[in-house]
This record gives structure tokens, sequence and C-alpha cells, in this order.
């Protein structure tokens, strides 16, 4: 069974024992969360969201992806600015899919 749900402002297609990065939520390591935000399972399409669809899920870890250089720079003005960023996530492992 597959599904698309929407977390972080992104959406995201997983089926059942998928492992996903999503934005960082604030949810205990251990815990399950729920997704009733679903816009598809199991064929059925919702006008946003499929009524009763739920994705259970459950959180692995939270850490930070590698670090990106930001560097910017403007040619024969001497502006030169360079600066990092870590972006935090949340590793998910998508337990069961729900449709009633």
């Amino acid at each position: 069974m597959k599904a698309i749900f929407v977390t972080g402002g992104k959406q995201y297609y997983v089926a059942e024992g998928d492992v996903i990065y999503v934005e960082k939520l604030n949810n205990e390591v251990g815990s399950d969360i729920e997704f009733t935000e679903v816009l598809y399972a199991d064929g059925k399409v919702g006008s946003p969201v499929v009524d009763g669809a739920i994705v259970v899920c459950s959180v692995d870890k939270h850490g930070k992806q590698k670090k990106i250089v930001v560097f910017k720079y403007k040619p024969k003005k001497k502006y030169r600015h360079k600066q990092g960023h870590r972006q935090p996530y949340t590793k998910l492992t998508v337990k069961k899919i729900i449709v009633k």
C-alpha cells in the first residue's frame, strides 16, 4: 500500500517500511506520529485530503545534515560573505498506512 502525505510543507510518497528524512519534528525518539493530511492512499485521491486515511510513523532519530557553504560575492566591489548552514532533520520509519 502506498500513500502521499504532507509534513513540513513538503509531500512524501511512501510505502510501509520506508525510511524517510523530514523537516525536524518536536517528538521524542521512539514515539509514534500519525499524519492525517493524506493526499493519496491505496488508489484513493482526496480533494484535498482522503477522509479517514492515516500514515503512522515512528521517530528513529534527530540530527543535522552535512554542512553546506553559502558564499556571496560581488565582483569589483570588495564584497565577500561566507556562511555555513546545517539543516536539522527527523528520521522516520513508516509503520502502517490506514485507509477507512
